[in-house]
């Protein structure tokens, strides 16, 4: 018998409840995910830290993470995105495995820093994407892997929510570059750019050359409990054109003001023997083209030898997004245990940074910008 894994969290609000959530299903559905010991939850308001501990199950919390990564074997940084550099880095450097929500950093120069310290580091250091463990994203990267798309020739990806339509929304940390680094480009445009990355790179190289256009459509937001509004300082729409190594062009796009949309993240390939479309608004489903189909084929990813599906139900029955978080923290955790890699790692989403600083690079100069 190997010692659990002691396990610190930051942050309880949106991502903090999605892994925590995660890491008390572990043991139901994958029995063989390493043990897990829910040690300490870190944040500022110590009422609201106390219920978040005994609802999720920790045992203890803190008020300061640096109380926190000297003593635990795994630190998840799920804190607001200023807070990812310094809190992983330390955690590295003090032996502990780090698991970062996405972006890696605000800027390309923190995420440098970090992807360095996880170079340097011995424990394992990933990237929370969680996009990639979608089993119908699984199976799509399995079939363009496997030739059924021939040569890749274009990649199309938008992610369009609706959350800042109404110019009263409320102002939030996600409207300050300060804080956030990006708006739409960093929140969403992370997640398009890294899912198309991971399932064409090896089919049709990596980004070359990229142009970008950002938007900011409403100048200030009222402050909650405030009579007052603060500056809206990032991007609330960003579109892309890229170059894929082999040739093929790529569009990427996404907004927080697509009205009528809630969490549509949409991602297509077009190869020149067939095509594939992906929507996380139904994630169970992969539209499919090939051979000499006259259209699209909606294939139900949920069989029982589909990725991940036998830890779950019967075939045919549909999974959600938060099961996404259980089989990242299950290959996550699992790479701890075992020594092994993870992936995305730091590696892959330092790499992400950089496009997204290319983007914004381009939108300032209106050129395109490269790559290397």
């Amino acid at each position: 018998m190997t010692e659990p894994l002691s396990v610190g969290v930051l942050g309880y609000r949106f991502m903090g409840k999605a892994h925590s959530n995660a890491l008390a299903r572990l043991p139901m559905f994958f029995p063989d995910a390493p043990d897990v010991e829910r040690s300490v939850i870190v944040g500022r308001n110590e009422e609201a830290l106390a219920d978040a501990a005994d609802r999720f199950g920790f045992e203890s919390t803190a008020t300061d993470w640096r109380d926190v990564v000297d003593d635990v074997d795994v630190f998840y940084n799920l804190g607001p995105n200023h807070l990812h550099a310094e809190p992983s880095v330390a955690a590295l450097e003090a032996g502990a495995s780090v698991f970062c929500e996405k972006p890696l950093a605000p800027t390309l120069d923190e995420a440098e820093a970090m992807r360095d310290a996880a170079r340097a580091a011995d424990g394992v250091a990933g990237c929370a994407f969680n996009y990639r463990f979608v089993p119908a994203i699984q199976y799509a990267k399995g079939l363009i892997e496997n030739g059924e798309l021939g040569e890749i020739r274009h990649v199309r990806g938008r992610y369009l929510q609706d959350w800042l339509v109404d110019p009263e929304a409320p102002w939030s940390w996600r409207n300050d570059e300060e804080l956030a680094g990006s708006g739409a480009l960093g929140d969403l445009g992370a997640h398009t750019v890294d899912l198309a990355r991971f399932l064409v790179r090896d089919a049709a190289g990596d980004i070359e050359r990229i142009s970008g256009h950002l938007q900011t459509f409403v100048d200030e937001r009222p402050v909650p409990g405030a009579d007052e509004y603060k500056p809206v300082t990032v991007d609330d729409a960003y579109t892309a054109q890229a170059e894929f190594g082999n040739g093929a062009v790529g569009n990427f796009e996404a907004s927080r003001f697509a009205d009528g949309h809630k969490n549509d993240h949409t991602i297509e390939v077009h190869g020149s023997e067939g095509s594939l479309q992906f929507s996380l608004e139904r994630l169970n489903e992969l539209e499919v083209k090939t051979g000499d189909a006259r259209g699209y084929e909606t294939v139900l990813v949920t069989d029982e030898d589909d990725p991940y599906l036998d830890h779950w139900w019967p075939p045919g029955h549909v999974l959600g997004w938060e099961h996404t978080f259980v089989h990242e923290n299950y290959e996550f955790l699992s790479a701890v245990a075992e020594g092994g890699e993870f992936s995305p790692s730091f590696e892959d989403a330092y790499e992400v940074q950089t496009v997204l600083d290319a983007i914004e690079r381009s939108d300032e100069t209106g050129e395109w910008v490269s790559l290397d």
